[in-house]
């Protein structure tokens, strides 16, 4: 076991390095700060150092950033927005040049938005695509600004070497010799400066629970938040470097990384039983990604598989065919499909459970405004089903009604009158001539996109996108002929 850093060193000694690094420049600061054990550790012993300084030398400005994907544990969001607010007043009160800023996501890259608008399948280890939309780009927008504005920046961190042996050796991986700052690992013009880099997690601890919150928190608090959530720190992701969250952790409460959320189970045995809904939406998302083929081998090994197992396995609630509009086969050699977005009919139900979920947590829970989706969420999700899903009898918002029985106001698209009457006369036609529907109406909303281009070209790339996509209804053919091509090619090599 690694040795306590203060056995290396002193208190004292850890503040003077940080004044002398905050001093030796005029480069602003960036803390990432998630709320957790190494975060907290980490601003407090900035503040407490900076607070020593002579006002006058108090010049540079500190900013403490901490990232809501829109889609964290409720009691985590909660704790770490009063947590700002006292940040921010102390700062005031104490003169030190910190401010706080809550980092959201952009509408067009919420976690929804993206699964239940674009379809993507609930994240994996192998498919993680909800770290790079819901975290890093928000930091990386911010630092991206202060880097435009100062010309440089850097980035505060609570990462530890004695996290794990990957952890330290990308730490190593980036440390600038005979410097205590360390390079980014994607901006050029930004540098990270890791306080707590020598720390184990009993000085951390230690660390809290013997000094005093400088913002008024009490760490006992977060001591028995750790407790009672049996879990670890889900840090705040700025680069592709950081580690993403581990088994038991605090963090997103639709997480379908981990087998299991530990940290929302432990809050329901402590009576949070209002929390129950987002687990069993949380578990739904996590059954889809069984194949059918993994069932029947659990099936074959005597164990028993649900119905909705059944219903749900990722053959039943994904598309054939990829995003892109095209079936790929696996890069195995096996003569089986990449499973594609989630069916609309899937994000449809879904959307329904999400909204009856928020109905329930509003009136069993603390909060009676609290949102699991944002109205701005169901406007995009909307013209996305509109405009790539070929829905045009605004289903997001009919759900919506049926569910809170209030009327969500529409956003008006390009398509105007386009709605239900014309969907089934476009249906109706379609079926005629044997011709798809969500390809013509696709064409249609191209060309409704496109009016008042002067440069045709544009519309006949976007047409031209649109056709070489793979069309056809019977999916055997589409498949036999998908095999016939990859031995053709074996062939020929």
């Amino acid at each position: 076991m690694t040795d306590s850093v203060f056995k290396k060193t002193t208190l004292k000694e850890i503040h003077q390095e940080i004044k002398e690094v905050y001093l030796s420049d005029n480069r602003p600061w960036i803390i990432g700060f998630s709320g957790g054990k190494d975060s907290t550790c980490m601003a407090q012993l900035v503040w407490n150092a900076l607070s020593e300084l002579e006002p006058e030398k108090l010049q540079k400005h500190v900013y403490i950033i901490s990232s809501d994907t829109l889609v964290e544990s409720p009691k985590i969001v909660s704790r770490i927005t009063s947590t700002l607010e006292k940040m921010e007043e102390a700062a005031k009160t104490s003169k030190i040049p910190i401010s706080t800023n809550l980092l959201r996501p952009k509408t067009e890259d919420t976690f929804w938005v993206s699964l239940l608008g674009l379809g993507y399948p609930a994240p994996t280890n192998m498919f993680r695509w909800c770290t790079d939309r819901l975290k890093i780009r928000n930091a990386d927008r911010f630092i991206e600004e202060k880097v435009s504005e100062y010309g440089e920046a850097i980035v505060l961190l609570g990462t530890r070497k004695d996290e794990s042996g990957s952890r330290q050796q990308l730490m190593n991986l980036y440390e600038i010799e005979g410097s205590r700052l360390s390079r980014h690992s994607k901006f050029a013009q930004t540098y990270v400066y890791t306080p707590l880099r020598d720390f184990i997690t009993e000085d951390v601890w230690n660390y809290l629970l013997q000094n005093k919150n400088p913002w008024g928190d009490n760490n006992r608090d977060l001591s028995a938040l750790y407790r009672e959530a049996n879990a670890n720190e889900c840090p705040l992701v700025v680069d592709t470097s950081t580690p993403s969250c581990g088994g038991g952790r605090f963090g997103c409460w639709t997480c379908t990384v981990v087998d299991r959320d530990k940290s929302m189970d432990s809050f329901m045995e402590g009576g949070e039983d209002w929390l129950e809904p987002l687990i069993d939406l949380r578990t739904e998302l996590k059954l889809t990604q069984n194949s059918e083929n993994s069932l029947k081998e659990k099936e074959k090994e005597g164990g028993v598989i649900s119905d909705e197992e059944w219903a749900l396995c990722r053959e039943k609630v994904r598309e054939k065919k990829r995003r892109h509009g095209r079936v790929e086969l696996f890069s195995d050699g096996t003569d089986q499909h990449t499973p594609g977005p989630y069916t609309l009919d899937f994000c449809k139900q879904f959307l329904e459970k999400l909204l009856k979920a928020q109905l329930r947590v509003r009136k069993e829970g603390p909060d009676p405004k609290m949102n699991l989706i944002l109205e701005e969420e169901i406007h995009e999700i909307q013209r996305i089903w509109r405009m790539e899903r070929g829905d045009w009898q605004n289903t997001a918002y009919s759900i919506y009604e049926k569910v809170t029985g209030e009327k969500l106001e529409e956003v008006v698209e390009d398509l105007g009158g386009f709605g239900k009457t014309e969907q089934e006369i476009l249906a109706e036609v379609c079926q005629k001539h044997n011709v798809s529907q969500v390809l013509v109406s696709n064409l249609l909303n191209a060309e409704f996109e496109t009016q008042g281009i002067t440069r045709r070209s544009k519309v006949h790339g976007r047409i031209k996108k649109i056709l070489g996509k793979e069309w056809r209804e019977d999916f055997d053919e589409i498949m036999e002929d998908m095999i016939e091509e990859r031995k053709d090619k074996e062939m020929a090599k």
